[in-house]
């Protein structure tokens, strides 16, 4: 599927491949890793054909169609099913061509091309994929120039999924997703039936779906098989035995140029001081793995606060009169972790700017304590950060009065040393910005952490670090996050923001999980509401709610069946139309398959809306019922 042969390519006057070479068989699926500004997604666009290496080569199977996931949002008055539609260029252009083909070879060949390709399933499948990815009937419908920034990527992640091409090339495809569409695509890619190349810092995903690491590591693209938990531990294994051979080899050397020290000018052992050093010379070095440092976070410590730090009583919170989320009773105490649960578009950034005191509450009682300090880190913060200062300037900004030297040692606790502090913002990484937006939050050693979705730009290494900072905290924090890996290893509560409300979740992340992905088997599709339960409640009201539902999702079975037999008709009249043979005799035979190909397709239209409806109804069923 994909080799290649000893690559080099240069970017901005900087070596980021260095003769590397690799294989990716055809229908693996291989996660690219490696620290950021490695070259990663270079190594995408080199595959993509966007850019030519200097040397080397990239060789991809002939007629091979590659997909590479789009960082520009699609926008415009096209509908979502319409824009994810769209992304099958060859389905639209036959579509096109088949209103106006006049030569009966032609239009023959266009229909058989339509039947290999299932063109006339394509609204259904899309409708499918744009519902896991968080997108009900009704949102499917709109124009995509109405979403937000974030959901619209989503759209470009449905239609690139939609579009299935033979080697698809991801680039962070979660980095937009709430934790439910991100179980969703997890389940997805692991079925995908052709090859996938995936970037990605989201430890559960790449222990989930690839079964081959790529390491870019001093500028060499080094093969692992297995998930990442795998790689690490064979990778660490490598380098105690690399550690070990190169402490061996060192003593050895030492001992023969002893040797030659000491016996050189004499002539009796001139012979012997000859050998070794011809055996010194032929001795390659080991050269141990150099092994970039990781930045460390580190906040400050907040001065003591009695608790409680914040309190609301039957709050309610919204934007210009219109409620999001109601009935909040809720208190945050010093010593408390809490991660916030529930699908994006739920309410759980509002909340969180609520308790950031970024939102006034329309109603009920908010106290806070009048000495409480909050840091709020927003996920599209970094706009806010101006391109032409540096980080010391950035911070110079907001603490004027405050020492240089102190304000670089402030840095520093994000890894920004001297050389990153003098760097603009708009030539620092985007893991780079997220580090300054940590150090702009915490300068005045806040008592309150507010994390919205922390992780977008950060490595694996730097979650690792942000993991052990958040640990080593001596305040409070609320996350917002779609990396299960962060939650689980720094939340000790979780509240699920839901049902236009949030309370307390009883069960792990584990039962969360396990609570969406049953849905998902048994054909629930997304929502937006789960109660809060013990793993047995949850199992057992499980089963109750699948009885109950019985009828609905019978009528949604049989809805899809009305579909699939009328897909099946319309793929027998279309071979029919796609033989020659039908061109050059009685023209009455033609138009009759004609009218009753256009009648079929029109029923078939009717039923996928049918379809939809029933899956529609099926899923506020689901949600009224709690499940």
């Amino acid at each position: 599927m994909l080799h290649i042969n000893e690559l080099t390519f240069r970017f901005g006057g900087r070596v980021l491949f260095e003769n590397a070479s690799t294989v990716v068989p055809k229908g693996h699926k291989v996660a690219l890793i490696g620290r950021n500004g490695t070259g990663k997604t270079t190594l995408l666009r080199l595959l993509g054909g966007e850019l030519a290496p200097d040397a080397g080569s990239v060789a991809i199977t002939p007629g091979c169609r590659i997909g590479r996931l789009s960082q520009d949002a699609p926008d415009g008055p096209a509908s979502l099913l319409e824009t994810v539609l769209s992304y099958d260029q060859e389905r639209a252009r036959l579509l096109a061509e088949s209103e106006t083909a006049a030569d009966p070879n032609r239009i023959a060949e266009i229909h058989t091309r339509l039947a290999d390709i299932g063109a006339h399933t394509a609204p259904a499948r899309a409708a499918e994929i744009l519902s896991g990815l968080g997108f009900d009937a009704e949102a499917q419908a709109r124009p995509v120039g109405t979403f937000s920034g974030g959901w619209r990527m989503r759209v470009a992640l449905a239609g690139i999924l939609f579009a299935a091409p033979d080697l698809l090339l991801l680039d962070e495809p979660t980095n937009h997703l709430d934790l439910e569409a991100t179980l969703w695509l997890e389940s997805y890619l692991k079925t995908y039936p052709h090859t996938v190349l995936l970037i990605s810092h989201d430890r559960t995903l790449l222990n989930s779906v690839p079964t081959r690491m790529i390491h870019i590591d001093q500028r060499k693209l080094v093969a692992y098989a297995g998930g990442y938990d795998q790689f690490e531990r064979t990778r660490r294994a490598n380098l105690e035995r690399l550690s070990a051979l190169q402490s061996r080899q060192i003593a050895q050397r030492k001992h023969l140029q002893s040797f030659i020290d000491r016996f050189r000018a004499k002539a009796t052992k001139a012979r012997q001081a000859q050998s070794r050093i011809k055996a010194l010379e032929r001795m390659e070095p080991i050269i141990g793995i150099v092994e970039e440092s990781t930045p460390e976070f580190e906040f400050p410590s907040p001065e003591p606060l009695p608790p409680p730090l914040i309190t609301l009583e039957n709050v309610t919170v919204g934007y210009e009169g219109r409620p999001i989320l109601s009935r909040l009773d809720l208190r945050i105490d010093l010593d408390d972790r809490i991660a916030l649960l529930g699908a994006n578009g739920n309410g759980k950034s509002t909340l969180i700017k609520l308790l950031a005191n970024r939102l006034s509450p329309l109603s009920g009682q908010y106290r806070r304590s009048g000495k409480l300090k909050v840091g709020y880190f927003a996920q599209d913060q970094a706009e806010e950060l101006t391109p032409t200062l540096t980080p010391i300037q950035e911070l110079q900004r907001v603490l004027p009065t405050t020492p240089e030297e102190k304000l670089r040692s402030h840095l520093a606790r994000f890894g920004l040393g001297r050389d990153r502090a003098e760097t603009v913002v708009a030539k620092l990484s985007g893991g780079e910005k997220a580090r300054l937006l940590f150090a702009l939050m915490t300068r005045e050693a806040p008592h309150i952490l507010m994390l919205d979705e922390p992780t977008n730009h950060l490595d694996i290494d730097s979650r690792s670090a942000l993991i052990q900072a958040i640990n080593g905290f001596e305040g409070a924090v609320i996350l917002i996050s779609h990396d299960p890996h962060l939650i689980e290893l720094t939340a000790d509560r979780l509240w699920l923001v839901s049902d236009g409300t949030c309370t307390a979740y009883d069960g792990d992340l584990e039962s969360y999980r396990a609570l969406l992905l049953d849905r998902m088997r048994s054909g629930g599709g997304r929502r937006n509401g789960e109660g809060a339960a013990t793993r047995r409640d949850q199992r057992r009201v499980a089963a109750d709610q699948r009885a109950a539902l019985a009828p609905l999702r019978r009528k949604a079975a049989e809805a899809e069946a009305d579909v699939t037999k009328l897909t099946a008709s319309c793929e027998r009249l279309e071979k029919r139309l796609a033989d020659p043979q039908l061109y050059t005799g009685p023209g009455d035979e033609l138009t009759r398959l004609q009218i009753e190909l256009g009648e079929l397709r029109k029923r078939l239209a009717i039923a996928e809306d049918a379809w939809l409806d029933a899956l529609e109804r099926l899923e506020t069923a689901t949600e009224q019922a709690g499940g």
